[in-house]
Protein backbone atom coordinates (compact mmCIF):
# COMPACT_ATOMS: atom_id res chain seq x y z
CA UNK A 1 0.00 0.00 0.00
CA UNK A 2 3.03 2.66 0.56
CA UNK A 3 4.50 1.62 -2.66
CA UNK A 4 1.45 2.11 -4.51
CA UNK A 5 1.23 5.60 -2.62
CA UNK A 6 4.56 6.58 -2.94
CA UNK A 7 4.28 5.88 -7.30
CA UNK A 8 1.00 8.16 -7.35
CA UNK A 9 2.92 10.98 -5.16
CA UNK A 10 5.87 10.53 -7.37
CA UNK A 11 3.30 11.01 -10.68
CA UNK A 12 1.92 13.78 -9.64
CA UNK A 13 4.99 15.65 -8.91
CA UNK A 14 6.05 14.58 -12.32
CA UNK A 15 2.93 15.67 -14.34
CA UNK A 16 2.70 18.73 -12.53
CA UNK A 17 6.37 19.53 -13.24
CA UNK A 18 6.55 18.63 -16.88
CA UNK A 19 3.39 20.53 -17.44
CA UNK A 20 4.34 23.35 -15.69
CA UNK A 21 7.92 23.32 -17.97
CA UNK A 22 6.00 22.36 -21.18
CA UNK A 23 3.80 25.46 -20.56
CA UNK A 24 7.28 27.85 -20.11
CA UNK A 25 9.48 27.05 -23.06
CA UNK A 26 6.45 26.58 -25.50
CA UNK A 27 3.92 29.52 -24.44
CA UNK A 28 6.68 31.69 -23.27
CA UNK A 29 9.33 30.38 -25.26
CA UNK A 30 11.64 30.33 -22.46
CA UNK A 31 14.84 28.10 -23.55
CA UNK A 32 15.30 24.72 -22.53
CA UNK A 33 19.20 24.78 -23.02
CA UNK A 34 22.02 27.68 -22.60
CA UNK A 35 21.29 29.59 -25.95
CA UNK A 36 23.00 32.60 -27.68
CA UNK A 37 21.43 35.89 -27.34
CA UNK A 38 18.84 36.46 -29.41
CA UNK A 39 18.70 39.53 -31.49
CA UNK A 40 17.48 42.77 -30.49
CA UNK A 41 16.25 46.43 -32.59
CA UNK A 42 17.01 49.57 -31.50
CA UNK A 43 14.80 52.60 -33.11
CA UNK A 44 14.83 56.08 -32.19
CA UNK A 45 12.41 58.00 -33.50
CA UNK A 46 13.50 61.85 -33.71
CA UNK A 47 10.87 64.73 -33.53
CA UNK A 48 11.86 67.97 -34.23
CA UNK A 49 9.99 71.33 -35.30
CA UNK A 50 10.91 74.85 -34.28
CA UNK A 51 8.02 76.59 -32.08
CA UNK A 52 5.45 79.43 -32.44
CA UNK A 53 4.75 81.51 -29.39
CA UNK A 54 2.05 80.39 -27.44
CA UNK A 55 1.00 76.62 -25.93
CA UNK A 56 2.92 73.46 -27.96
CA UNK A 57 1.25 70.15 -28.49
CA UNK A 58 2.77 67.39 -30.76
CA UNK A 59 0.89 64.54 -31.74
CA UNK A 60 2.97 61.43 -32.95
CA UNK A 61 1.67 57.81 -34.08
CA UNK A 62 3.26 54.82 -32.19
CA UNK A 63 3.60 51.27 -32.77
CA UNK A 64 1.02 49.11 -31.10
CA UNK A 65 1.85 45.55 -31.84
CA UNK A 66 4.00 45.29 -34.64
CA UNK A 67 3.24 41.56 -36.57
CA UNK A 68 6.25 39.13 -35.77
CA UNK A 69 7.57 41.60 -32.84
CA UNK A 70 7.78 41.94 -29.40
CA UNK A 71 8.02 45.30 -27.92
CA UNK A 72 10.78 44.60 -25.44
CA UNK A 73 11.47 48.17 -24.19
CA UNK A 74 10.90 51.66 -24.80
CA UNK A 75 11.35 55.01 -23.69
CA UNK A 76 10.42 58.74 -24.17
CA UNK A 77 12.97 61.35 -23.64
CA UNK A 78 10.87 65.00 -23.86
CA UNK A 79 12.37 66.88 -21.15
CA UNK A 80 10.01 69.51 -19.53
CA UNK A 81 7.56 68.43 -21.83
CA UNK A 82 3.90 66.95 -20.47
CA UNK A 83 3.58 63.52 -21.66
CA UNK A 84 0.18 60.76 -21.97
CA UNK A 85 0.22 57.98 -24.12
CA UNK A 86 -3.16 57.04 -25.66
CA UNK A 87 -4.53 54.21 -27.64
CA UNK A 88 -6.42 54.76 -30.68
CA UNK A 89 -7.66 52.46 -33.18
CA UNK A 90 -5.07 50.59 -34.40
CA UNK A 91 -2.24 52.42 -33.03
CA UNK A 92 -1.18 54.63 -29.86
CA UNK A 93 -0.60 57.95 -29.79
CA UNK A 94 1.91 60.21 -27.49
CA UNK A 95 0.98 63.60 -26.95
CA UNK A 96 3.85 66.06 -25.67
CA UNK A 97 2.35 69.26 -24.60
CA UNK A 98 4.24 72.55 -22.89
CA UNK A 99 2.71 75.86 -22.10
CA UNK A 100 5.62 77.90 -23.49
CA UNK A 101 9.13 77.06 -26.06
CA UNK A 102 11.88 78.37 -27.57
CA UNK A 103 14.65 77.60 -30.13
CA UNK A 104 14.94 74.55 -32.02
CA UNK A 105 13.27 71.65 -30.19
CA UNK A 106 13.77 68.01 -30.22
CA UNK A 107 11.68 65.30 -28.55
CA UNK A 108 12.83 61.23 -29.10
CA UNK A 109 10.70 58.04 -28.78
CA UNK A 110 12.94 55.21 -28.10
CA UNK A 111 12.24 51.34 -29.29
CA UNK A 112 13.45 48.07 -28.53
CA UNK A 113 12.32 45.07 -30.81
CA UNK A 114 12.78 41.11 -31.01
CA UNK A 115 11.73 39.20 -33.11
CA UNK A 116 8.60 37.43 -31.84
CA UNK A 117 7.69 34.14 -34.33
CA UNK A 118 5.01 33.33 -32.24
CA UNK A 119 1.14 34.09 -32.57
CA UNK A 120 1.56 36.69 -29.53
CA UNK A 121 2.22 39.13 -31.65
CA UNK A 122 -1.57 39.90 -31.80
CA UNK A 123 -2.98 41.33 -28.44
CA UNK A 124 -6.28 40.80 -26.83
CA UNK A 125 -9.13 42.85 -28.17
CA UNK A 126 -11.79 44.51 -25.66
CA UNK A 127 -14.88 45.05 -26.70
CA UNK A 128 -13.95 48.81 -27.77
CA UNK A 129 -11.17 47.74 -29.73
CA UNK A 130 -12.87 44.62 -31.66
CA UNK A 131 -15.75 47.59 -32.38
CA UNK A 132 -12.60 49.87 -33.90
CA UNK A 133 -11.16 46.81 -35.53
CA UNK A 134 -14.31 46.44 -37.47
CA UNK A 135 -13.87 45.99 -40.92
CA UNK A 136 -16.43 47.66 -43.45
CA UNK A 137 -16.89 47.09 -46.85
CA UNK A 138 -16.36 50.73 -48.97
CA UNK A 139 -19.25 52.53 -50.54
CA UNK A 140 -18.10 52.99 -54.16
CA UNK A 141 -16.77 56.68 -54.94
CA UNK A 142 -18.24 59.28 -56.76
CA UNK A 143 -16.04 59.23 -59.96
CA UNK A 144 -16.21 61.69 -62.86
CA UNK A 145 -17.82 60.04 -65.90
CA UNK A 146 -14.44 59.40 -67.61
CA UNK A 147 -12.49 58.22 -64.55
CA UNK A 148 -15.68 56.16 -64.22
CA UNK A 149 -15.24 54.61 -67.26
CA UNK A 150 -11.49 54.28 -67.12
CA UNK A 151 -11.29 52.48 -63.47
CA UNK A 152 -14.39 50.02 -64.62
CA UNK A 153 -12.63 48.70 -67.69
CA UNK A 154 -9.70 48.32 -65.90
CA UNK A 155 -11.56 46.45 -62.70
CA UNK A 156 -13.25 43.93 -65.39
CA UNK A 157 -9.70 43.21 -66.80
CA UNK A 158 -7.97 42.22 -63.07
CA UNK A 159 -11.60 40.86 -62.13
CA UNK A 160 -11.09 38.22 -65.00
CA UNK A 161 -7.50 36.89 -64.20
CA UNK A 162 -8.10 36.74 -60.63
CA UNK A 163 -9.96 34.44 -58.14
CA UNK A 164 -10.22 36.09 -54.92
CA UNK A 165 -9.04 39.72 -53.07
CA UNK A 166 -5.63 38.71 -52.89
CA UNK A 167 -4.98 37.98 -56.70
CA UNK A 168 -7.41 40.65 -57.39
CA UNK A 169 -4.71 42.81 -55.40
CA UNK A 170 -1.80 41.60 -56.90
CA UNK A 171 -3.23 41.68 -60.58
CA UNK A 172 -4.23 45.41 -60.12
CA UNK A 173 -0.48 45.90 -59.00
CA UNK A 174 0.99 44.66 -61.67
CA UNK A 175 -0.98 46.45 -64.17
CA UNK A 176 0.18 49.49 -62.17
CA UNK A 177 3.89 48.84 -62.14
CA UNK A 178 4.48 47.56 -65.37
CA UNK A 179 7.69 49.25 -67.49
CA UNK A 180 4.74 49.76 -70.08
CA UNK A 181 1.29 50.55 -68.49
CA UNK A 182 -1.47 50.36 -70.32
CA UNK A 183 -3.57 53.92 -71.28
CA UNK A 184 -5.85 53.60 -68.49
CA UNK A 185 -3.50 53.40 -66.14
CA UNK A 186 -1.22 55.52 -67.45
CA UNK A 187 -3.90 58.67 -67.50
CA UNK A 188 -4.56 57.33 -63.62
CA UNK A 189 -0.93 57.77 -62.60
CA UNK A 190 -0.64 61.07 -64.64
CA UNK A 191 -0.69 63.30 -61.53
CA UNK A 192 0.64 60.93 -58.92
CA UNK A 193 4.02 62.40 -57.40
CA UNK A 194 4.13 60.67 -53.90
CA UNK A 195 3.82 57.03 -52.67
CA UNK A 196 1.59 58.15 -50.53
CA UNK A 197 -0.30 59.46 -53.31
CA UNK A 198 -0.15 56.05 -54.97
CA UNK A 199 -1.22 54.12 -52.26
CA UNK A 200 -4.78 56.45 -51.94
CA UNK A 201 -4.93 56.05 -55.82
CA UNK A 202 -5.08 52.15 -55.81
CA UNK A 203 -7.68 52.08 -52.29
CA UNK A 204 -9.59 54.67 -54.86
CA UNK A 205 -9.71 51.98 -57.68
CA UNK A 206 -10.22 48.97 -55.31
CA UNK A 207 -12.93 50.91 -53.44
CA UNK A 208 -14.56 50.86 -56.90
CA UNK A 209 -14.64 47.15 -56.76
CA UNK A 210 -16.00 47.32 -52.77
CA UNK A 211 -12.70 46.21 -51.60
CA UNK A 212 -11.56 47.47 -47.97
CA UNK A 213 -7.98 48.73 -47.93
CA UNK A 214 -6.39 50.85 -46.03
CA UNK A 215 -2.51 52.85 -46.25
CA UNK A 216 0.51 51.68 -43.78
CA UNK A 217 3.43 52.98 -43.11
CA UNK A 218 6.47 50.59 -42.95
CA UNK A 219 10.07 50.53 -41.24
CA UNK A 220 12.69 48.97 -42.66
CA UNK A 221 15.49 47.56 -39.86
CA UNK A 222 19.25 47.94 -41.21
CA UNK A 223 21.74 48.20 -38.94
CA UNK A 224 23.38 51.78 -38.54
CA UNK A 225 20.25 53.75 -40.58
CA UNK A 226 20.47 57.38 -39.00
CA UNK A 227 17.50 59.20 -41.28
CA UNK A 228 15.52 56.43 -42.19
CA UNK A 229 11.90 57.19 -43.33
CA UNK A 230 8.55 55.10 -43.06
CA UNK A 231 7.91 53.86 -46.01
CA UNK A 232 3.71 53.45 -47.29
CA UNK A 233 2.25 50.18 -48.04
CA UNK A 234 -0.92 48.84 -49.40
CA UNK A 235 -3.12 46.74 -47.10
CA UNK A 236 -6.20 44.89 -48.07
CA UNK A 237 -8.33 42.95 -46.27
CA UNK A 238 -9.64 39.14 -47.45
CA UNK A 239 -12.45 38.51 -45.08
CA UNK A 240 -10.27 37.23 -42.42
CA UNK A 241 -6.98 39.60 -41.94
CA UNK A 242 -4.85 42.34 -43.83
CA UNK A 243 -2.48 41.28 -46.39
CA UNK A 244 -0.07 43.81 -46.80
CA UNK A 245 1.28 44.81 -50.54
CA UNK A 246 4.09 46.85 -51.34
CA UNK A 247 2.74 49.86 -53.80
CA UNK A 248 6.07 49.45 -56.51
CA UNK A 249 5.35 45.71 -56.55
CA UNK A 250 3.23 42.79 -56.32
CA UNK A 251 4.57 41.22 -53.01
CA UNK A 252 1.92 39.82 -50.73
CA UNK A 253 4.11 39.87 -47.13
CA UNK A 254 6.21 42.14 -45.28
CA UNK A 255 9.97 41.66 -45.31
CA UNK A 256 11.41 39.99 -42.39
CA UNK A 257 13.28 42.51 -41.13
CA UNK A 258 10.03 45.57 -41.25
CA UNK A 259 7.22 45.91 -39.67
CA UNK A 260 4.25 48.15 -39.56
CA UNK A 261 4.79 51.61 -37.54
CA UNK A 262 1.12 52.73 -38.46
CA UNK A 263 -1.95 52.11 -40.06
CA UNK A 264 -4.36 54.43 -41.27
CA UNK A 265 -5.22 57.68 -43.20
CA UNK A 266 -4.20 59.43 -39.85
CA UNK A 267 -1.08 61.91 -39.80
CA UNK A 268 2.03 60.37 -38.52
CA UNK A 269 2.96 63.98 -37.02
CA UNK A 270 0.42 66.86 -35.97
CA UNK A 271 2.25 69.66 -34.69
CA UNK A 272 -0.46 72.32 -32.70
CA UNK A 273 2.23 75.62 -31.95
CA UNK A 274 4.90 75.09 -34.12
CA UNK A 275 6.54 74.73 -37.87
CA UNK A 276 8.92 72.70 -40.24
CA UNK A 277 8.18 69.63 -37.95
CA UNK A 278 9.98 66.17 -39.24
CA UNK A 279 11.05 62.89 -38.01
CA UNK A 280 13.65 60.84 -38.62
CA UNK A 281 14.51 57.00 -37.46
CA UNK A 282 17.80 55.65 -36.42
CA UNK A 283 18.36 52.01 -35.94
CA UNK A 284 20.65 49.47 -34.67
CA UNK A 285 21.16 46.47 -33.62
CA UNK A 286 22.53 44.63 -31.00
CA UNK A 287 21.70 41.51 -28.75
CA UNK A 288 19.96 40.62 -25.40
CA UNK A 289 19.17 37.15 -22.95
CA UNK A 290 16.22 35.23 -24.42
CA UNK A 291 14.82 35.38 -20.65
CA UNK A 292 13.94 39.13 -21.19
CA UNK A 293 11.39 38.37 -24.23
CA UNK A 294 9.86 35.86 -22.03
CA UNK A 295 9.05 38.17 -19.56
CA UNK A 296 7.28 40.52 -22.14
CA UNK A 297 4.93 37.40 -23.41
CA UNK A 298 4.40 36.09 -20.05
CA UNK A 299 2.88 39.90 -19.83
CA UNK A 300 1.12 39.90 -23.00
CA UNK A 301 -0.13 36.90 -21.99
CA UNK A 302 -1.75 38.08 -18.29
CA UNK A 303 0.74 35.20 -16.80
CA UNK A 304 1.77 35.94 -13.63
CA UNK A 305 4.35 32.83 -14.16
CA UNK A 306 7.52 35.22 -14.79
CA UNK A 307 6.19 37.50 -11.69
CA UNK A 308 7.53 34.41 -9.74
CA UNK A 309 10.85 33.70 -11.68
CA UNK A 310 13.83 33.92 -9.91
CA UNK A 311 15.23 36.55 -12.51
CA UNK A 312 12.81 39.36 -10.47
CA UNK A 313 15.19 38.65 -7.42
CA UNK A 314 17.84 40.98 -7.06
CA UNK A 315 21.14 39.91 -8.72
CA UNK A 316 23.04 39.57 -5.72
CA UNK A 317 19.95 36.99 -4.49
CA UNK A 318 19.94 35.61 -7.91
CA UNK A 319 23.59 34.17 -7.76
CA UNK A 320 22.98 32.33 -4.10
CA UNK A 321 20.21 30.98 -5.51
CA UNK A 322 21.92 29.36 -8.52
CA UNK A 323 24.07 28.05 -5.85
CA UNK A 324 21.56 26.32 -3.67
CA UNK A 325 19.82 24.83 -6.73
CA UNK A 326 22.47 22.55 -7.15
CA UNK A 327 22.53 20.89 -4.36
CA UNK A 328 19.46 18.98 -4.78
CA UNK A 329 21.18 17.82 -7.64
CA UNK A 330 24.12 16.66 -5.59
CA UNK A 331 21.57 14.84 -2.96
CA UNK A 332 20.05 13.02 -5.98
CA UNK A 333 23.50 11.77 -6.94
CA UNK A 334 24.06 10.91 -3.65
CA UNK A 335 20.92 8.73 -3.12
CA UNK A 336 22.11 6.56 -6.62
CA UNK A 337 26.06 6.60 -5.66
CA UNK A 338 25.02 5.14 -2.14
CA UNK A 339 21.43 3.34 -2.33
CA UNK A 340 21.70 1.98 -6.27
CA UNK A 341 25.81 1.78 -6.33
CA UNK A 342 27.24 0.73 -2.96
CA UNK A 343 29.96 3.51 -2.45
CA UNK A 344 30.71 4.20 0.88
CA UNK A 345 31.48 7.95 2.46
CA UNK A 346 31.53 10.20 5.69
CA UNK A 347 27.83 11.14 6.41
CA UNK A 348 25.07 11.27 4.23
CA UNK A 349 25.76 14.87 2.76
CA UNK A 350 29.14 15.94 3.79
CA UNK A 351 30.56 14.98 -0.11
CA UNK A 352 28.03 17.72 -1.42
CA UNK A 353 29.57 20.32 0.95
CA UNK A 354 32.51 19.72 0.09
CA UNK A 355 32.16 19.80 -3.65
CA UNK A 356 30.22 23.18 -3.03
CA UNK A 357 33.78 24.66 -1.53
CA UNK A 358 35.76 22.65 -4.93
CA UNK A 359 33.17 25.38 -7.05
CA UNK A 360 35.67 27.77 -5.68
CA UNK A 361 39.00 26.10 -5.24
CA UNK A 362 38.85 24.43 -8.84
CA UNK A 363 38.65 20.59 -8.63
CA UNK A 364 42.31 19.32 -8.71
CA UNK A 365 43.47 21.73 -5.94
CA UNK A 366 40.19 21.18 -4.27
CA UNK A 367 40.93 17.75 -3.83
CA UNK A 368 44.96 18.24 -2.98
CA UNK A 369 43.81 21.01 0.04
CA UNK A 370 41.53 18.30 1.26
CA UNK A 371 43.45 15.73 1.32
CA UNK A 372 46.15 17.37 3.12
CA UNK A 373 43.95 19.08 5.58
CA UNK A 374 42.56 15.58 6.47
CA UNK A 375 45.99 14.18 6.90
CA UNK A 376 47.19 16.73 9.24
CA UNK A 377 44.52 17.01 10.71
CA UNK A 378 44.01 13.08 11.66
CA UNK A 379 46.92 12.95 13.11
CA UNK A 380 46.69 15.50 15.65
CA UNK A 381 43.34 14.01 16.28
CA UNK A 382 45.39 10.98 17.40
CA UNK A 383 47.50 12.73 19.41
CA UNK A 384 44.08 14.00 21.27
CA UNK A 385 42.91 10.27 21.45
CA UNK A 386 45.79 9.95 23.82
CA UNK A 387 44.45 12.39 26.14
CA UNK A 388 41.17 11.30 26.74
CA UNK A 389 39.30 14.20 26.09
CA UNK A 390 35.36 14.23 26.46
CA UNK A 391 33.54 14.31 23.27
CA UNK A 392 32.54 17.87 23.22
CA UNK A 393 36.12 19.40 24.03
CA UNK A 394 37.65 17.00 21.55
CA UNK A 395 35.57 18.24 18.77
CA UNK A 396 35.84 21.73 19.80
CA UNK A 397 40.21 21.07 19.50
CA UNK A 398 39.70 19.25 16.50
CA UNK A 399 38.27 22.52 14.99
CA UNK A 400 40.62 25.06 16.19
CA UNK A 401 43.02 22.98 15.01
CA UNK A 402 41.37 22.79 11.69
CA UNK A 403 41.52 26.57 11.63
CA UNK A 404 45.11 26.52 12.77
CA UNK A 405 45.88 24.16 9.73
CA UNK A 406 44.13 26.12 7.24
CA UNK A 407 45.53 29.14 8.22
CA UNK A 408 48.88 27.59 7.90
CA UNK A 409 48.56 26.56 4.37
CA UNK A 410 47.05 29.58 3.28
CA UNK A 411 50.08 32.26 5.05
CA UNK A 412 52.65 29.59 3.42
CA UNK A 413 50.46 29.57 0.23
CA UNK A 414 51.24 32.84 -0.02
CA UNK A 415 54.83 32.92 0.25
CA UNK A 416 55.23 30.65 -2.05
CA UNK A 417 52.86 32.61 -4.85
CA UNK A 418 50.29 29.60 -5.26
CA UNK A 419 47.03 31.78 -5.34
CA UNK A 420 44.73 28.70 -5.44
CA UNK A 421 46.00 28.05 -1.59
CA UNK A 422 44.26 31.22 -0.52
CA UNK A 423 40.92 29.40 -1.65
CA UNK A 424 41.20 26.72 1.34
CA UNK A 425 39.69 29.38 3.46
CA UNK A 426 36.29 28.55 1.38
CA UNK A 427 35.97 24.92 2.81
CA UNK A 428 33.51 24.41 5.35
CA UNK A 429 35.30 24.33 8.78
CA UNK A 430 33.03 22.25 10.53
CA UNK A 431 32.59 19.70 8.26
CA UNK A 432 36.45 19.09 7.54
CA UNK A 433 36.77 18.41 11.63
CA UNK A 434 33.94 16.10 11.82
CA UNK A 435 35.57 14.55 8.85
CA UNK A 436 38.62 14.17 10.74
CA UNK A 437 36.48 12.88 13.47
CA UNK A 438 34.49 10.52 11.61
CA UNK A 439 37.44 8.91 10.41
CA UNK A 440 39.46 8.76 13.16
CA UNK A 441 36.40 6.26 14.69
CA UNK A 442 36.51 4.28 11.92
CA UNK A 443 39.81 3.97 12.21
CA UNK A 444 40.02 3.05 15.73
CA UNK A 445 36.69 0.43 15.31
CA UNK A 446 37.15 -0.86 11.67
CA UNK A 447 40.78 -0.58 10.63
CA UNK A 448 42.58 1.78 8.34
CA UNK A 449 41.43 0.00 4.96
CA UNK A 450 37.73 1.18 6.01
CA UNK A 451 38.77 4.28 6.91
CA UNK A 452 40.28 4.86 3.82
CA UNK A 453 38.49 3.25 1.61
CA UNK A 454 35.16 5.69 3.12
CA UNK A 455 37.43 8.63 2.34
CA UNK A 456 38.41 7.89 -1.13
CA UNK A 457 34.84 6.98 -1.64
CA UNK A 458 33.62 10.74 -0.10
CA UNK A 459 36.71 12.44 -2.40
CA UNK A 460 34.98 10.36 -5.74
CA UNK A 461 31.17 11.19 -4.83
CA UNK A 462 32.15 15.04 -3.98
CA UNK A 463 34.35 15.09 -6.91
CA UNK A 464 31.79 13.49 -9.11
CA UNK A 465 29.35 16.22 -7.15
CA UNK A 466 31.32 19.00 -8.18
CA UNK A 467 31.03 18.70 -12.24
CA UNK A 468 27.06 18.18 -11.76
CA UNK A 469 26.85 20.82 -9.79
CA UNK A 470 29.00 22.91 -12.44
CA UNK A 471 27.45 21.92 -15.42
CA UNK A 472 26.21 25.03 -17.25
CA UNK A 473 23.32 23.14 -18.90
CA UNK A 474 21.97 21.81 -15.29
CA UNK A 475 22.77 25.25 -13.70
CA UNK A 476 20.29 27.15 -16.80
CA UNK A 477 17.82 24.45 -16.81
CA UNK A 478 17.06 24.14 -12.84
CA UNK A 479 17.17 28.04 -12.80
CA UNK A 480 15.18 29.04 -15.29
CA UNK A 481 12.76 26.04 -14.93
CA UNK A 482 13.14 25.03 -10.92
CA UNK A 483 10.48 22.77 -11.37
CA UNK A 484 13.07 20.56 -12.35
CA UNK A 485 13.40 19.99 -8.42
CA UNK A 486 10.37 18.45 -8.19
CA UNK A 487 11.04 16.06 -10.94
CA UNK A 488 14.13 15.21 -8.69
CA UNK A 489 12.71 14.86 -5.52
CA UNK A 490 10.04 12.28 -7.38
CA UNK A 491 12.60 10.86 -8.37
CA UNK A 492 14.26 10.29 -5.12
CA UNK A 493 11.05 9.03 -3.68
CA UNK A 494 11.28 6.35 -6.15
CA UNK A 495 14.36 5.14 -5.53
CA UNK A 496 13.34 5.65 -1.41
CA UNK A 497 12.06 2.20 -2.12
CA UNK A 498 14.87 0.58 -4.01
CA UNK A 499 15.42 -2.90 -2.04
CA UNK A 500 17.23 -4.31 -4.44
CA UNK A 501 20.73 -5.53 -4.75
CA UNK A 502 23.93 -2.79 -5.04
CA UNK A 503 26.10 -2.76 -8.03
CA UNK A 504 28.89 -3.47 -5.95
CA UNK A 505 27.03 -6.14 -3.61
CA UNK A 506 26.65 -7.74 -6.78
CA UNK A 507 30.65 -7.76 -7.06
CA UNK A 508 31.07 -9.29 -3.20
CA UNK A 509 28.43 -11.95 -3.32
CA UNK A 510 29.60 -13.23 -7.12
CA UNK A 511 30.17 -16.10 -6.27
CA UNK A 512 27.03 -16.95 -4.89
CA UNK A 513 25.27 -15.32 -7.96
CA UNK A 514 27.20 -17.86 -9.76
CA UNK A 515 26.18 -20.77 -8.47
Amino acid sequence: MRDLHVKLLAIGLLIFATSLIFYKATMLDLPLFPSEEVEVWSVEARVAFKPKEGPVKVRFSLPSSPEGFVIADENYVSGKYGLAVEPSANNRVAEWAIRRARGQQVLYYQLQLARDDTDLSTPKLDIASKHAQRVYFPSVPGYSEATATIVNALLDEVRQKSADIKTFTRELLLRFNAEQPDENVQVLLSNIKTEKARVELLRVVLAGARIPSRMALVLSLHDGIKHGKLVPWLQVHDGKQWLSFDPTGSIAELPNNAFIWQVGASPLLDVTGGKNAMVDFSISRHTQEPIFLAERRARKLDSHAMEFSLYSLPIQTQNMYRILLMVPLGAFLIVILRNVIGIKTFGTFMPILIALAFRETELLWGIALFSLVVALGLGIRFYLEYLQLLLVPRLAAVLIIVIILMTMITLFSHKLGFTHGLSIALFPMVILAMTIERMSLIWEEKGPSEALQQGLGSLLVASLGFLVMSNAVLNHMVFVFPEFLLIILAMILILGRYTGYRVTELWRFREVLKK
